[in-house]
């Protein structure tokens, strides 16, 4: 008897170690790797195609000023959804229209000047891409020359700051027209928000001004073409330190 109770206390350490040594069911599990979300790319756009007029719309049976015309563009990699603006030159204001492919039908005014440009978005990220800006005509029911499209600020950006010791800088702009018949600028240069000195006509696209130190200057400019059409460009301001 006294063997038999130095065997079964011998073997007791070693079926604790084994009970010790088991997984246990309330471990917590490892999280798994969030995926990699890969930011869209910029689209490309396809039509309406730039600086010219658009006659593919399809008129509204309700209402004969507006068409609705089909915006395209090429899909973008890492894309899930497009979000497109479309801005009426003529007003300033932006339509806004969504899309999960590379396409969206539009209603807009005929014969009106437009602006547009998609912007690519992707789930899971807040990082988006922009395509290029194209310009259009969208085509007008007996219009047979349009006017030129608003001219667009190169030099000085418009909102920029900019250093200069001299006393005269030179403005540049560009703009474009369906017709190509483009004859003159009138640029309006003033040191206040609605600018009202006239600096002239030209037939380039720059024209030097003089400026001075410690001034913000606004100016626009309006573009004429052969048969008197006119466009006026949006405010364009810059600040001489």
């Amino acid at each position: 008897m006294k063997i038999l109770k130095y065997i079964t206390f011998a073997f007791l350490p070693g079926l604790l170690l084994v009970s010790c040594g088991g997984g246990s069911d309330n471990e917590t599990p490892a999280d798994p790797i969030a995926p990699v979300v890969l930011d869209p790319d910029a689209a490309s756009l396809v039509f309406p195609e730039d600086n010219t007029e658009c006659n593919e719309g399809v008129i509204n049976a309700n209402d004969e000023t507006k068409s609705t015309v089909t915006f395209e563009w090429s899909a973008s990699e890492n894309t899930d959804s497009y979000e497109v603006k479309i801005k009426n030159l003529d007003t300033g204001s932006i339509t806004t229209a969504t899309s999960t492919t590379n396409q969206k039908d539009v209603s807009i005014n005929r014969g009106t000047p437009y602006e547009w440009y998609v912007i690519s978005k992707a789930n899971g990220t807040s990082s988006t891409a922009t395509s290029e800006t194209w310009a259009f005509y969208n085509q007008g029911l007996g219009i047979e020359n349009y006017a030129p499209f608003p001219a667009v600020a190169i030099n000085p950006q418009r909102g920029s700051t900019i250093t200069n010791a001299n006393t005269t800088i030179t403005l540049e702009w560009s703009t474009s027209d369906v017709d190509d018949d483009i004859v003159s600028y009138e640029v309006l240069f003033d040191t206040t928000e609605a600018p009202t000195t006239s600096l002239g006509s030209t037939i380039e696209s720059y024209l030097d001004v003089t400026i001075s130190q410690g001034i913000t200057y606004y100016w626009k400019v309006i573009t004429t073409d052969s048969f008197e059409n006119t466009s006026s460009s949006e405010l364009f301001e810059f600040r001489v330190e």
